[in-house]
């Protein structure tokens, strides 16, 4: 199965490229992709005629009981040979359906093979998690697919409105697969099925099921989405909306039947869900226009039919639901597709402006005739065969209850209903009308002859459900197995011809109301005229969802001021009320607390304290950042006194890092908090502070208390040396052990960078977009911020960093001790600041690189590093300004970025191809000439990115914050110049 999968993902990938290639012709090759899917069952058919179960599973995260693991049984079977067959069938439909030049269809085909493959995943898997998974694939597929035509304002709310509702009901799915998972202590669903959870997990476990299978198959109230879904185009409706997607939630509702059929709760919400939605649509369905619109509520009635067949727990129903699965897929999937031949060659899918298209196309009239037949259960079809063993099945015993004749009663006036609007159907598609309707606004006289590859997929559909039905003793071998797993009920058969009895009456009657209510077809119309209902479950989606847009707009509104300080005195208010309050009634406290061990400690705490209370009544925003500061390097200290002086380090260069970059954000903001003194603002600023200090130093005292496991970090010193190569845990942990850790951070460094830049470097200002490279960014009449007289004018005409040194020697005839230091104003000089920073930049570079290479075994690492290379740096553009800091980094900030997390990620693809394992570290000795054997791993590469990363993230913030900023204001102090009279 894993095969199979995997070629659905390969054409998925590959159809844009394919489509651009070959065109509309490459649906032709893409059909292969589901067609490998109907293959790979038909080739175990004789397995599963035999009650063989093939079963398929490869370890994935075996820590979390997720493993790809497929099974093979009677209904798995069907449903992968619906999804395969009809997939294929469908993809050749579209080679003709899309006109050469139409837009989207590199997408178009991409999704629909995705979705396929989604699908064929869906119905294989033998597990809860990735029955989930494949699960929202499905609906994020059919979101894309349902709103191909963006353009149109009714795709692109029918996308919405389906992918809403379906993932409502996927997220209560994934409740009730988790609760069912962990009770029966295996989450593989065949382990689940034949020893199913009971007691208070059972009742919610089976609601949450339900509900999910209710929004994807469009079972009352959640009905409404399907229709609204023909807003895409017909190979869509024909596969997602007929044979496929909509088929899920009656797979789910089968699947899990044999487990909880005899469950009372089970059965009430089947029945209710089944029946409810087979006479809604069927009553639906006979007030509609629209070709499209009159099949989506009739797929809706009959989705509501299967799902109570399959559902109700008995086995003679089970195999007449799974009769009437297959059937439906062929009929309901040809007659979506002869509409689109229809609407193809009259250009209106509207009965009422349709006329005589029979004569003209009389093999798609013939196609939707055989369609139909199997539809209404008229022998001897598919659909026939299936609803005669459906009646047999429903027919109570003698003296059963009056709540048994409740699905058989509904199944009766549901069929009644399904023949009176299949008759209508075909009548108003092909038939001759008299008088003649309006002509359809089709180009020519009237309906056209289409291609015969548009034509042949709804014959063969069509066909196949007259063949099925001709040997029903195949089907009755091959879909028995699965039926027999149900609880309850005798065995019943598929056949033509069942003998005499009430069924074969029961038939007759069906057909013959049905055919009474086509006939007076205008007297229901006017019947359901006069009896309109308001609410309809359309519009109370849509109410809810405005209702809850202005209720989201009003919260935002009362909430949302823009206040930081408020959002942020907020939460910490909850935190303390909260938690803190439940810590301390709830906790157990130890009896005996050791304060501290040495008094450098207290020392260092006192630091903290005495920092904090002043940094939080602190008015001026230089002193309430340099106050933080102070209470960020008394806590490196602690570290320090702990014994980890690599977690001080980081500490250190971190807090002096953030100093760095909160200075250069002060110089653009106000000098004070507030231009009012505000005293009683600072109490309140103080005394949440406080609270919570106490509040997370309580946390801290009793959260070792509740531990119930082994820390996992008591481990990490032993695995550190054998498998990481390294004696300094910290760093092996970022490297090795929590590698995907460090993945997803130095990931989010590169997001973070990228906003910051974008925020300062693109800035719209009366129409202007200022940018980087504005050579304006020089003053040549000297005075700016940064700029002075020639050096300046000589830094605009090139690139910024880029030889400064030389010129200004050509100019002045001396040398300075930075290459950029004449660019700065005599006043923002210093000479004794420049000479110390030529003097220590090389060191610190030096420091960093061993720093970087000794890390594995010594405090240091690719963190700490880079932020050593960034201070370097930082003293750079301090002492000599922005154009000195391009002569310490001649490099874009983006490069660094990218190559760092290509390193890291490329290790970790190398790793996986070498050892199977993601980010897993091989240890190399090298001997070195005149150094002797250097112990190296391979997780260096990793935390050579991690450095490169850190670099690039200092360079980043330096380059916009710092260099960017000063140029604007040299702007401005331009403009104002110029601005004078």
């Amino acid at each position: 199965m894993l095969f199979v999968l995997a070629v659905h993902l390969a054409a998925a990938l590959g159809a844009p490229a394919l489509v651009s290639a070959l065109g509309r012709r490459a649906f032709l090759v893409l059909a292969l992709a589901p067609a490998s899917a109907a293959v790979y069952a038909l080739v175990r058919t004789g397995a599963v005629a035999d009650g063989a179960r093939p079963t398929e599973s490869v370890a994935w995260v075996p820590g979390l009981e997720l493993d790809l693991d497929f099974r093979m049984d009677s209904l798995t079977w069907l449903m992968l040979l619906v999804v395969g067959a009809v997939g294929a069938i469908v993809l050749i439909y579209c080679s003709a359906y899309f006109a050469p030049t139409a837009t989207g269809m590199r997408r178009f085909a991409g999704c629909l093979v995705g979705f396929a493959g989604a699908m064929a995943g869906l119905v294989t898997a033998d597990n809860l998690v990735l029955l989930y998974v494949c699960w929202e694939l499905t609906s994020v597929f059919s979101y894309l697919l349902i709103g191909h035509y963006a353009d149109r304002k009714a795709g692109r709310r029918a996308a919405m409105q389906a992918i809403m509702v379906t993932t409502a009901g996927g997220l209560a799915m994934l409740v009730g697969l988790i609760l069912l998972g962990s009770a029966a202590g295996s989450y593989r669903i065949s382990d689940v099925v034949a020893d199913p959870p009971g007691g208070a997990v059972a009742v919610p476990a089976i609601v949450c099921l339900l509900f999910g299978a209710a929004t994807k198959s469009a079972l009352i109230p959640f009905h409404f989405w399907l229709p609204a879904a023909m807003a895409a185009p017909t190979p869509v409706s024909a596969y997602l909306h007929a044979a496929a997607m909509v088929k899920a939630g009656v797979y789910l509702v089968a699947r899990f039947a044999p487990a909880f059929g005899t469950v009372p709760a089970w059965r009430v919400g089947v029945v209710v869900l089944g029946a409810g939605t087979l006479l809604l649509g069927g009553y639906r369905a006979l007030r509609q226009y629209d070709l499209k619109l009159l099949l989506a509520f009739g797929t809706v009635s009959q989705l509501g039919l299967i799902v109570l067949l399959v559902g109700l727990g008995t086995r003679a129903a089970a195999l007449a639901g799974l009769a009437l699965l297959g059937a439906h897929a062929m009929f309901k999937a040809a007659l979506f597709l002869v509409v689109g031949v229809v609407d193809a060659a009259a250009g209106t899918r509207d009965l009422r402006r349709l006329s005589g298209v029979g004569r003209a196309l009389p093999m798609t009239a013939a196609a939707g005739a055989l369609a139909v037949a199997s539809m209404i259960g008229f022998p001897p079809f598919a659909g026939y065969v299936a609803k005669e063993s459906a009646l047999g099945a429903l027919w109570p015993t003698p003296g059963a209850p009056w709540d048994e004749w409740v699905p058989l009663a509904a199944v009766v006036l549901g069929s009644m209903l399904t023949v009176a609007y299949g008759l209508r159907f075909w009548w108003g598609a092909f038939a001759a009308k008299s008088p003649a309707p309006a002509p359809a606004p089709a180009p020519g006289a009237g309906p056209h002859r289409q291609s015969m590859v548009l034509v042949a997929p709804g014959v063969v559909l069509a066909l196949l459900g007259l063949a099925v039905a001709l040997v029903p003793r195949v089907g009755d071998d091959l879909l028995a197995p699965f039926a027999e797993t149900y609880p309850a009920g005798e065995s019943g058969h598929l056949a033509l011809w069942a003998g005499p009895g009430p069924v074969p009456v029961l038939t007759v009657v069906i057909l013959a109301v049905g055919a009474l209510a086509f006939h007076w077809r205008g007297r229901v119309a006017a019947f359901q005229a006069a009896r309109q209902v308001g609410w309809e479950a359309d519009r109370v989606y849509r109410r809810l969802m405005r209702g809850l847009d202005e209720v989201a707009a009003d919260v935002t509104g009362r909430t949302q001021r823009g206040s930081l300080p408020l959002y942020l005195g907020t939460i910490l208010v909850v935190l303390v009320i909260g938690p803190g309050l439940g810590m301390a009634v709830a906790t157990s406290w130890p009896d005996r607390l050791t304060w501290w061990d040495r008094p450098a400690q207290l020392a260092a705490v006192a630091a903290v304290a005495a920092a904090s209370v002043l940094a939080a009544r602190a008015r001026r925003r230089l002193k309430a950042v340099f106050l933080v500061g102070i209470a960020g390097y008394a806590n490196a200290a602690l570290f320090l006194l702990h014994g980890a002086p690599d977690v001080a380090l980081t500490q250190v260069l971190v807090e002096t890092v953030t100093l760095v970059v909160m200075v250069l954000v002060l110089r653009r903001l106000p000098p004070y908090f507030s231009d009012r003194p505000l005293r009683a603002s600072r109490w309140v600023r103080l005394a949440i502070g406080v609270a919570v200090g106490v509040v997370a130093m309580g946390f801290a005292v009793t959260a070792p208390s509740a531990r119930v496991a082994e820390p996992v970090a008591v481990d990490y010193p032993r695995e550190a040396v054998a498998f990481g190569g390294g004696r300094n845990v910290v760093n092996v942990t970022l490297v090795d052990i929590r590698a995907w850790d460090t993945m997803g951070e130095i990931a989010v460094l590169l997001a973070a960078a990228t906003g910051v830049a974008s925020l300062i470097f693109i800035r719209r200002r009366a129409g202007e977009i200022l940018r980087a490279d504005d050579a304006a960014g020089a003053d040549p009449t000297g005075g700016g911020v940064w700029g002075h007289g020639v050096f300046g004018a000589v830094a605009g005409r090139g690139a910024p960093g880029r030889g400064l040194d030389g010129a200004v020697a050509g100019r002045r005839g001396r040398a300075t001790w930075l290459p950029a230091g004449r660019t700065l104003a005599p006043e923002r000089r210093s000479v004794v600041f420049e000479v110390v920073t030529r003097v220590i930049f090389h060191p610190m570079i030096v420091v960093a690189l061993y720093l970087l290479i000794v890390g594995h075994n010594a405090p240091g690492g690719g963190f700490v590093a880079g932020l050593l290379v960034g201070l370097a740096m930082t003293i750079r553009y301090l002492a000599g300004g922005r154009y000195e800091l391009g002569e310490a980094a001649p490099v874009q900030p983006g490069a660094l970025l990218g190559a760092g997390l290509f390193l890291s990620a490329g290790f970790g693809l190398v790793s996986l191809l070498l050892t199977g394992d993601a980010l897993r570290s091989a240890i190399v000795d090298l001997s070195v000439p005149g150094l002797g054997t250097w112990h190296v791993a391979t997780s260096l590469v990793f935390d050579v990115g991690v450095f490169l990363v850190v670099i690039g993230l200092v360079l980043d913030v330096l380059r916009s914050l710092g260099a960017e900023v000063d140029r604007h204001a040299e702007v401005a102090v331009r403009e104002q110049r110029r601005a004078r009279p």
